[in-house]
């Protein structure tokens, strides 16, 4: 079982030194990975219903400091050397897919090949609309941008034509440090589920509610598209890591087919980040290596 960051890039951890304070101090107390949250724009008293909280919004200010995803992943591979850098999630139907698959695979050379490409269809309503980009059909259009970034990944010049993109006999270098990047497909909805089977690397849900039955949806959609089910890797939360039990925890989501585990950071200031995460490491994370 790994373990990850979420919600790395906010509050105190969105400018350089907190940004430097927090992928130092994932890494130094046994974290697998880093997680970063995005919006291009958030409308200020957006009426669209944010999905993971019971109130309908997001659970911070509309002006928040928000950096860009990869900007920010780019300044926390500097200064690491072994923490893989995953979006959790970049929006990916508001984006170029040719831009997303020069800026992704930039950074996964420049960081070793440590990029877990978390993507989601996106949610707020009056953001695609300020940036230009039609809210309806973005999952049409999400599965487009998914096999565009591939082929633009491949070997050769890529040629892609289809309903939302067109590319013609062009090359995108580099290439990822692995030829390509994971895809961790982001949602909490059985359309998310399904879309993990069909075309994802990983599956991400948003949320712990009804885990098991989305994982069996992702199975049954990853079995009827012929792919190996197993061979899709599942991220998920579990507040039950902080209980008496971890061990047992853990274990729980293991055998429900669950490989990396993610937690919120614990601590929002600099001075606390490194005692908070390196505890965690101490009373969690080892306890599961040695158990394993």
């Amino acid at each position: 079982m790994e373990f990850g960051i979420m919600f790395a890039n906010l509050f105190a951890f969105s400018r350089p030194e907190g940004a430097t304070a927090m992928g130092q101090a994932a890494e130094a107390a046994g974290f697998e990975s880093v997680w970063t949250v995005e919006h291009v724009l958030i409308p200020h008293g957006y009426e669209s219903t944010y999905p993971y909280d019971a109130s309908g919004r997001m659970p911070a200010p509309d002006d928040m400091d928000l950096p860009d995803p990869l900007i920010w992943l780019t300044w926390v591979a500097a200064h690491t050397e072994r923490l893989k850098l995953g979006t959790g999630v970049l929006v990916l139907p508001q984006r170029n897919p040719a831009i997303v698959a020069k800026e992704v695979a930039t950074l996964d050379v420049l960081s070793g090949g440590r990029v877990l490409l978390g993507v989601g269809a996106g949610w707020l309503e009056e953001e695609f609309d300020a940036l230009g980009v039609p809210f309806e059909r973005r999952g049409p259009r999400f599965d487009s941008y998914i096999a565009a970034l591939r082929a633009l990944w491949s070997d050769g010049a890529t040629t892609f034509d289809d309903e939302f993109v067109t590319i013609s006999n062009a090359f995108s270098r580099p290439r990822p440090a692995n030829g390509t990047v994971p895809i961790v497909i982001g949602g909490h909805s059985a359309v998310a589920a399904r879309r993990a089977g069909r075309i994802g690397d990983g599956f991400f849900p948003g949320s712990t509610d009804n885990l098991p039955a989305l994982l069996q949806t992702m199975r049954e959609a990853a079995e009827k598209a012929g792919r190996d089910p197993d061979a899709i890797e599942v991220t998920s939360g579990s507040a039950d890591v902080f209980g008496p039990d971890p061990v047992g925890a853990v274990q729980a989501l293991a055998d429900q087919g669950v490989h990396r585990v993610v937690i919120p950071p614990l601590a929002f200031d600099l001075a606390g980040i490194t005692d908070a995460l390196g505890t965690f490491g101490e009373n969690v994370i080892s306890k599961i290596e040695a158990a394993s």
